[in-house]
């Protein structure tokens, strides 16, 4: 179906909930959910060259899957299902468990037994995609890791978010377990609570194409056209939605406050500025669902909002349609994937 998911995206375990798992030689599964960026603010750049962010963030019942398990050799181990590439020297999931033992030794001691693990990941977000695949896969190797190794208890809330931080500034935030505002770069996170009655429906809009983050923030920094018209703006929208979710908010007040929210992402000219088509197909599926339609993080994938997940799944059958038959066109050497999910979290 022109590239998309195939439907029944929906399910999925709760976010970073563990399936199986068993520290006594067992394999830890666990689910490692797609993010997207309700609101995104850019502040001035920083000494260190980073910039202060403002986002609220939630995560999708849609990911990949990382499992581990005791290894069989003296180094970790990782085999991906899904991603034509082969597992890199960095790979995100390897940096998880790294940094899960690292952390573990530094609350158990130096002498801590904590063997080689094998990682399996089942490779469904795509890359590059402003999904945070890479970091939310990384923050369930980490915690996969703490429970196999049987120390989950031993390191506690605040050094899981600091060696989180040190693999990647999207990672801390899934550690979170569901909506949260994000601030710094990346590495102050609030919990918030997710929109409440019912689950939240959101259609995601996946171009084939990839899109550098840090090639995103150059054209940013860069100015001119590449800069949002009101640099107040999104900041202001993200606090506000901040503080609603933090109160109370309703699945259908988010879907009332969908168009504001849809203007409220800082990097969307410095996306376009990278990517010009992708100013006309955010438009032209815009028109097609006729409702608002925003970009996640530094794109491309586009999001919008629904009143609940069967509303999702009917406007991303309509999309494969439309794209199946031309009426939509979409940058990429072939249609995008189309995604019909909820949002997920518990309770802060």
């Amino acid at each position: 179906m022109s590239g998309s998911e195939p439907r029944g995206a929906t399910s999925g375990a709760p976010s970073g909930a563990p399936s199986g798992a068993t520290p006594d030689g067992g394999a830890v599964v666990r689910m490692a959910p797609a993010k997207v960026n309700l609101t995104l603010s850019i502040g001035p750049r920083r000494m260190d060259g980073y910039h202060d962010l403002h986002s609220v963030m939630v995560p999708l019942a849609f990911g990949d899957v990382v499992s581990v398990a005791p290894g069989h050799g003296p180094e970790d181990s990782l085999h991906v299902v899904g991603d034509p590439g082969p597992p890199r020297p960095d790979d995100l999931v390897l940096r998880g468990i790294a940094a899960a033992r690292r952390t573990a030794r530094a609350a158990l001691g130096p002498s801590a037994e904590l063997g080689a693990l094998a990682a399996r990941l089942e490779k469904r977000i795509p890359i590059a995609a402003g999904l945070a695949g890479g970091s939310s896969d990384a923050a369930a190797a980490f915690e996969a890791a703490l429970e196999a190794w049987g120390v989950a208890a031993a390191v506690p809330v605040g050094e899981r978010v600091a060696a989180a931080m040190a693999v990647g500034s999207d990672v801390p935030f899934f550690l979170a377990g569901g909506p949260a505002v994000v601030e710094g770069k990346g590495e102050r996170v609030r919990p918030l609570r997710p929109p409440a009655g019912g689950p939240t429906g959101v259609v995601v809009v996946s171009p084939t194409v990839g899109i550098s983050t840090a090639e995103v923030f150059r054209r940013y920094d860069a100015g001119g056209e590449a800069a949002p018209a009101d640099p107040r703006s999104a900041r202001i929208t993200s606090e506000h939605l901040a503080q609603e979710l933090a109160a109370g908010l309703a699945t259908d007040q988010l879907v009332v406050r969908a168009g504001v929210l849809a203007t409220a992402n800082d990097l969307v000219n410095a996306t376009a500025a990278l990517l010009p088509a992708l100013r006309a197909l955010r438009r032209a599926v815009a028109r097609h669902l006729g409702r608002p339609v925003g970009q996640s993080g530094s794109g491309p994938s586009l999001w919008a909002i629904y009143p609940s997940a069967a509303a999702a799944e009917a406007a991303a059958v309509d999309l494969d349609a439309a794209f199946a038959n031309g009426s939509i066109t979409s940058p990429g050497d072939r249609p995008p994937r189309i995604i019909a999910t909820t949002i997920i979290g518990r309770e802060p």
